[in-house]
């Protein structure tokens, strides 16, 4: 177990730790880009990269800039406790190995496989909007973008919905940002805990579909052999957790931030009857907003990034969020536009370890907002002070309460 003064977490920078900077952190990274456009941050021992070329180049240059955290020689970062499924992950992998995971699933996420989805999305969704409809108000966050993508990736999975619940609980204890808490020591155990009691989970139901194999994402990976011999379980396990939380987290940001920007924007009703336009709102929300605003790497070797030397161990932040507003790439980035084209963001990261999720998030986002602006209008926010999620790195709020009246 990590000691007290070893990092098992990275700070968020000073100027974003307010709600208010952090609900709206455009002005910053703009006054970045423009005075310090790549920099080295003394007081969190970490660069920090705001452009769109540098933060690409560093995504897809995974051999210079590599995943596994636990590489770092900057200051005291903990090596992966034994048995930790998420330190493992195929998140923080290189090639090979990540190319052999990785492919494990890649087929069970292919647009073609994923747009099979859509009934069933289509259904949980109106659901979800049943519960609420005769209320005329209802929290988009607690009722809709958080329920949906869990129970979703959760039967993909093949996990009770029964148990949906407890594993939502366990994602956001693990994404929660245990730099800004008054005790971080106690959410870093926290979140130890949870990892070892996801790991006990995932380790029977493995167990059981390697015994009775069924048609679901854990039978896939349970019963995977790219080397002749089933994947280690701490390998099993981790690509399991790493599936359940990313695959529900993204997506109940997205949501929430397409609604709040839809209702910002004043685009409801235009957006409404539209599949097209609405595809390219989802698109520019993903710039605009983007789910995720950061990414973390580790540098193996010297490298020169914006004339600043970059010394091997070094953690690199990569700002998401900031490329996606990049001047350099983007005709006016601060205006929400519904014709951007072409509209090559970075929300779901680049190269090797480009989300491959994106297909579902894209489209549990499209059928969640289709329904719920086909059925209700008059849709009006009815609360000013919105909170963002707890999370050093991923954007959203945490809820976001609206009024409304059913369509007839």
């Amino acid at each position: 177990m990590a000691t007290a003064n070893q990092r098992e977490y990275i700070p968020m920078p000073k100027p974003l730790q307010t709600d208010r900077a952090w609900l709206d952190p455009s002005d910053w990274y703009r006054e970045q880009r423009a005075e310090n456009p790549v920099r080295f941050d003394p007081e969190r021992q970490v660069w920090d990269v705001f452009t769109y070329d540098e933060t690409k180049e560093i995504l897809e240059d995974h051999e210079t800039f590599t995943s596994d955290l636990t590489q770092a020689t900057a200051f005291d970062f903990p090596a992966p406790e034994e048995g930790s499924p998420i330190r493992n992950s195929v998140l923080r992998m290189d090639p090979p190995k990540h190319t052999a995971l990785r492919g494990v699933a890649d087929d069970e996420f292919l647009p073609g496989v994923i747009q099979k989805l859509t009934p069933q999305i289509a259904a949980h969704t109106d659901e979800l909007l049943d519960a609420v409809a005769d209320d005329g108000e209802m929290d988009v966050i607690e009722d809709l973008a958080y329920p949906l993508p869990v129970t979703v990736i959760a039967q993909l999975l093949g996990i009770p919905p029964s148990d949906s619940d407890q594993f939502k609980q366990w994602s956001d204890l693990l994404l929660a940002d245990a730099g800004s808490a008054d005790d971080p020591e106690a959410v870093l155990k926290a979140q130890r805990d949870a990892l070892t009691d996801m790991r006990a989970y995932f380790l029977d139901l493995i167990e059981e579909r390697r015994a009775d194999p069924s048609k679901d994402l854990v039978s896939v990976i349970a019963t995977a052999q790219p080397d002749g011999e089933y994947l280690a379980d701490e390998d099993a396990v981790g690509y399991c957790m790493i599936l359940l939380i990313a695959g529900n987290i993204t997506t109940t940001n997205l949501i929430g931030n397409s609604l709040r920007t839809f209702k910002e924007k004043g685009l409801i009703e235009q957006l409404r009857n539209d599949d097209e336009l609405l595809d390219a709102a989802i698109e520019e929300v993903l710039r605009y907003r983007s789910p995720s605003q950061a990414l973390t790497r580790v540098a193996t070797r010297k490298a020169e990034v914006n004339g600043h030397t970059i010394e091997p161990g070094e953690f690199v932040i990569t700002w998401l969020g900031s490329a996606n507003r990049d001047e350099a790439q983007f005709e006016d980035p601060e205006t929400f536009n519904l014709d951007r084209s072409p509209n090559n963001h970075l929300a779901f990261g680049h190269g090797i370890h480009f989300c491959q999720g994106a297909s579902l998030a894209r489209l549990e986002a499209k059928v969640a907002l289709k329904k719920l602006l086909g059925r209700f209008e008059s849709i009006q926010l009815t609360h000013d002070q919105l909170e963002p999620v707890d999370s050093a790195f991923l954007y959203g709020t945490t809820s976001l309460p609206i009024a409304f009246e059913q369509r007839t």
